[in-house]
């Protein structure tokens, strides 16, 4: 698991994985996010706009990240 540090909260889900290369784009992102291939803090999410704030946990595709507030 690595640490992605937050400089502005919250953060939509899907922009997370485009801006953090686990997706090669948003739209990939969308549809991964809609077959229920994302997990937030270990949940499926299917919301593509969900708000990812520092705490939270998001996995996908074999890679896992931690959101940590930059403050």
């Amino acid at each position: 698991m690595r640490d992605v540090i937050l400089k502005v909260e919250p953060v939509e889900l899907y922009k997370i994985l485009k801006f953090e290369s686990m997706a090669p784009s948003g739209g990939v992102a969308k549809l991964a996010i809609a077959a229920g291939d994302v997990f937030v803090n270990g949940e499926v999410e299917t919301r593509k706009r969900k708000k990812i704030v520092a705490g939270d946990t998001v996995e996908f595709n074999g890679e896992k990240i931690r959101l940590v507030s930059a403050n």
